[in-house]
């Protein structure tokens, strides 16, 4: 008889998330099955619930921990049904043995469901713990080391960097569940602790199994799956503490926690000032206070004759070295190293100058003996020190220039500096880490009219010519329409060319007349190429100048047309450049700048946009480091013209960038937008491309003035496979304004500049011109040093916003539903006060509508008076945080793979056939209930046409002679009375109504349209192609 193990694998299904609806209803009843070693047991089945929650432990016997590691845990979610046995196959998850931690050592997993086959539909996640729980045997030791050997993400690895961020002082970016505490009593005996409330793990990804990628889970999964795409509000420490502060909260009774809210204005809502704040210069009040210790390496002299210097300044185990300076005695460097205060591990500083690898000499520094600086203190002037040998006995030959101080990330010396946390970064990277401030450039329109051409001869005389005129500026190429001639040689268009171009005006208007000879070749019969910076400037709507311009068949060089070149071919062209437009690179539902584009029309600003972006928590790895996961992660936001990007965290999935910028704001109604990514140019030879991590963007307009928010947004992004969360951003917001008066009257402009109204745009025009201009910035800004990526730049302005999505069209059909909807509620409401449903609100209804009936000069105002009554009312309910990313309104929640899959394909698509004609026949059976609703709109209308087309003669004479009737009765009756006769028609009790149709919507039904016509065509034509193939 084989004797009961004592080792146990405890699966502890807590949770699933967004499961495929498959019983036919729109919902599921799912149950998890697991098997182990020929051993299955399942959970309880959720009854109708696509996002379950189970916490149930399922234990299972493990015969040899040692063979555990090459073992697989299999999990398959079902949902069941009502009738029999039979089950739908929800997903499944193999996991592999090596990732099962030890009792106590357990995380959730949270792990993407899997198909069975190529046909399965399924979509979700599933929240896991396993572990296993020791014997008294030998194999538990054992079992760690293999378990740990083939992990890639293992406990050990984890504790460790916890120890390694906690000694920084950053926020460890790997937390680690401890084991269940235990301490002794008086007499000796282990009393267990209570288990700690569960925290966020982090992401792992562990090789070697079919767990792929996982995402971070919370303790509780059922409230982390449900809560945890919302807004959340923070409170930071803004500002920090300082010493006045401190003091003065001492003296009047303040606690610890009352003063770091005083001084940082921390929570949302908090106004950052007043009582309390300190009075040390510190700006930077939107961020938690990082300090840094500064060294300047300026330059150094004396050092002997061929020397290639370099400066190596060392802090504990952190170490910067400068750039070396070859075959100078008195080389300069100027380099500034900052150095995390969290991270110093050592009471000194050293600055060693050396020769190559040979020594020359050091200086020192008491940290303790280091001055601080606050700004708008001016820098600490660097000074001359002697250098010593190694063992600091004897002064050596030569002299550095040096300047140590401790400050903060307000230092002006902190975006430039080299940052102790990227030190293992090679130099080739060091320059795509830093923080800058980059300007989009000035863009305009250009107008170019074609009017018309003369004296044009084409080679062949024998037929009548296509001409057109071909005009390209840059990358941008327009053709206008063949010509309308008056005769052969003299063409006219009368044609408007608009193009995007950029300040400095460096491209050429290259111009070209064609006519077409055959359908795929085309003769040159004049050239023309008119600089940009020659082309007149026009502020308003007044008609520039024309002007005639002489062809050339070979270099094409503009020449004005003047007495002396009165013969030749020539071109009539009105050219302008409009600034009087605002060139639009954003859609303008999100738009931040909305000013023309000349700077003689700009408004004063209104305010000014204050952004502190404190860090992120919990990113998602993006790469893979020597086999574990990591996130180089930085932040870009772009208001306007001017876009910042903040230092890149090095190696970290909770970076803290703690950087504050401020924005110009002329108008309320803009939007800026903040995304994070993660930097893969920081290697070598680093060619990849930036990835998206999320971005947030926020309204001002629903930004209350003077006040501080203080929010951890969610950064959610749609994947293949559903929505995910990426992570968190944390965000101090702050709007302040100048004048409300003035913000009060720009709600009375227009959104856009003048010139959008009295010579307006075409849709196609602005649309072709917005990719045009968002094309244009991205070159301009991949060119700055460091450069701001094209995929980042197109990211941050939506370049792909246009593509067709199932979802999207979902999305705004039900937001337009929900629109409607309030007009559905009255005509509800309407039918039941009609219907006596509750008589007392029918009589005072109808009571009421008598009293309007009689005074009609209090409709106005009551309706006034009452949506007067409805806002204040709804005051107390407005909304205290910025709205953000609403999972169940974009459908992202519940759409389906399949049109997630068509929403990632490419353009054209690079799908099979099979695919693309199911798509297509879904698309045809949507389309056709469109087309059937606005088939019964249309004839609807139609029917009221036909009520005087005398389509139907009897109809249209009942109609007459009840309009001649009526004429006549309402010229005798005063219309106060009829009026009143009508709705108490309309509102008489039950008793009195017919359940048929009144004859009015009787009459109107029996109207004709004209979709019997259309369907009796469609008919006869597909019978005559019947009858010609059997003839």
């Amino acid at each position: 008889m084989m004797m009961m193990s004592k080792e146990k694998l405890i699966v502890e299904v807590v949770a699933a998330h967004n499961l495929m609806p498959k019983d036919g209803e729109g919902s599921s009843s799912p149950f998890v099955e697991v098997e182990f070693e020929n051993q299955r047991l399942r959970t309880q089945s959720k009854h109708k619930d696509l996002n379950p929650v189970w916490n149930e432990r399922l234990v299972f016997n493990v015969s040899d921990l040692m063979d555990l590691p090459y073992r697989t845990i299999e999990v398959n979610v079902f949902n069941e049904k009502k009738s029999g046995n039979n089950r739908n196959f929800l997903g499944k998850v193999r996991v592999p043995g090596s990732s099962v931690a030890r009792r106590g050592e357990e995380i959730p997993q949270l792990f993407t469901l899997e198909k069975r086959s190529l046909f399965s539909h399924i979509k979700g996640e599933i929240s896991l713990k396993m572990y296993y729980e020791e014997g008294s045997g030998g194999g538990a030791a054992a079992l760690k080391g293999l378990s740990s050997a083939s992990s890639t993400v293992c406990i050990d690895e984890k504790k460790a960097a916890a120890k390694r961020d906690m000694s920084t002082g950053a926020t460890a970016n790997h937390h680690v569940e401890q084991p269940k505490q235990q301490k002794q009593d008086e007499k000796g005996k282990h009393v267990e602790l209570p288990k700690q409330p569960d925290v966020i793990k982090p992401t792992i990804i562990i090789t070697g199994g079919g767990g792929g990628e996982l995402h971070p889970s919370a303790g509780s999964a059922g409230s982390w799956l449900q809560n945890d795409y919302g807004l959340k509000e923070t409170n930071p420490h803004l500002g920090g503490v300082g010493p006045a502060v401190a003091a003065a909260a001492a003296a009047s009774g303040i606690s610890g926690n009352a003063t770091s809210t005083v001084a940082g204005g921390a929570g949302a809502g908090g106004n950052i000032g007043g009582f309390g704040r300190e009075k040390t210069g510190w700006a930077y009040d939107l961020v938690e206070q990082m300090q840094y210790l500064y060294v300047r390496v300026v330059k150094a002299r004396e050092l002997g004759v061929g020397s290639d210097g370099l400066v190596e300044v060392k802090v504990g185990n952190y170490r910067g070295i400068t750039k070396q300076v070859e075959k100078r005695s008195n080389p300069e460097w100027d380099q500034v190293f900052a150095f995390s205060k969290d991270c110093i591990q050592s009471s000194v500083v050293e600055v060693m100058v050396k020769d190559k690898d040979e020594f020359l000499g050091r200086v020192i520094f008491d940290l303790s003996e280091v001055p601080v600086r606050v700004p708008p203190d001016s820098p600490l002037a660097p000074q001359w020190y002697r250098m010593e040998d190694k063992k600091g006995e004897s002064k050596v030959k030569g002299e550095v220039m040096v300047s140590v101080w401790m400050g903060t990330q307000a230092d002006e010396a902190f975006s430039e500096a080299w940052h102790s946390k990227a030190a293992s970064i090679p130099s080739e990277g060091l320059n795509t880490i830093k923080s800058k401030v980059y300007l989009s450039p000035k863009l305009w329109y250009l107008r170019v009219t074609v009017l018309e051409a003369q004296d044009l001869f084409p080679t062949d005389k024998g037929r009548f010519p296509e001409l057109s005129v071909k005009v390209q500026v840059g990358s941008q190429v327009l053709r206008t329409r063949s010509a309308t001639a008056r005769s052969v040689v003299n063409p006219s268009w009368n044609e408007d060319l608009m193009f995007v171009v950029a300040e400095p005006f460096e491209d050429y208007v290259m111009l070209v007349v064609e006519d077409r000879v055959v359908p795929s070749k085309e003769e040159i019969l004049g050239r023309l190429v008119v600089p940009l910076g020659s082309i007149e400037r026009r502020l308003d709507d007044k008609s520039g100048t024309s002007r005639w311009f002489n062809l050339d068949r070979h270099h094409g060089l503009s020449e004005v047309l003047t007495k002396s070149s009165r013969f030749g071919s020539r071109i009539h062209l009105r050219m302008c450049l409009e600034g009087g437009y605002h060139v639009l690179d954003e859609s303008t539902l999100y738009s931040s700048d909305l000013r023309p584009t000349a700077k003689q029309l700009w408004k004063p600003n209104i305010g000014v946009l204050e952004i502190g972006i404190l860090g992120a928590n919990g990113l998602l790895p993006m790469k893979l480091k020597d086999g574990r996961g990591t996130t180089d992660a930085y932040c870009v936001a772009k208001y306007g013209q001017k876009w910042v990007r903040t230092r890149t965290v090095v190696d970290s999935v909770s970076p803290k960038w703690n950087e504050q910028y401020t924005w110009e704001v002329f108008d309320p109604c803009t939007v800026i937008t903040i995304g994070v990514f993660d930097n893969c140019h920081l290697d070598k030879g680093g060619g990849g491309r930036d990835l998206r991590v999320g971005k947030v963007r926020i309204r001002l307009s629903t930004l209350e003035c003077d006040r501080v928010y203080t929010h951890a947004y969610p950064l959610l992004v749609l994947h293949p496979s559903g929505v995910k969360k990426m992570g968190e951003l944390h965000l101090a917001l702050r709007f302040s304004c100048s004048s409300m008066a003035n913000m009060l009257h720009i709600y009375s402009w227009p959104l856009l500049p003048k010139m959008h109204y009295t010579h307006p745009l075409s849709v196609s025009q602005l649309e072709s011109l917005r990719y045009q201009a968002m094309t244009i910035v991205a070159m301009r800004l991949n060119r700055a040093e460091p450069p701001l990526h094209k995929e980042v730049v197109e990211y941050m302005l939506d370049i792909d916003s246009h593509v067709w999505s199932m979802r999207r069209s979902k999305a705004n059909f039900f937001r337009l539903v929900t629109v409607l909807s309030g007009f559905v509620s009255i005509g509800r409401w309407i039918e039941s006060v009609c219907s006596w449903r509750k008589p007392v609100v029918s009589v005072l209804v109808m009571v009421l509508f008598l009293i309007f009936v009689c005074y009609p000069e209090l409709i106005l105002p009551t309706l006034l008076l009452y949506m007067f009554a409805i806002g204040i009312w709804r005051y107390r309910q407005r909304p205290r945080q910025p709205p953000h990313m609403d999972t169940r309104l974009s459908h992202a929640e519940s759409v389906f793979p399949d049109e997630l899959d068509e929403e990632f394909d490419t353009f054209p698509t690079s799908r099979s056939a099979d695919v693309l004609r199911m798509r297509y026949d879904r698309l045809r059976s949507v389309a056709g209930r469109v087309q059937t609703v606005v088939g019964d709109v249309a004839t609807q209308g139609e029917r009221v046409q036909a009520l005087l087309s005398w389509r139907d003669p009897r109809a249209t004479f009942l109609f007459v002679i009840m309009c001649l009737v009526g004429a006549v009765g309402f010229y005798a009756v005063p219309f106060q009375v009829v009026l009143a006769c009508a709705g108490v028609y309309l509102m008489r009790p039950p008793r009195f109504r017919s359940r048929l149709p009144s004859p009015a919507l009787s009459f109107f039904r029996r109207l004709p349209a004209l979709g019997g016509v259309t369907l009796f065509c469609v008919a006869v034509s597909v019978a005559c192609e019947e009858l010609e193939r059997s003839d």
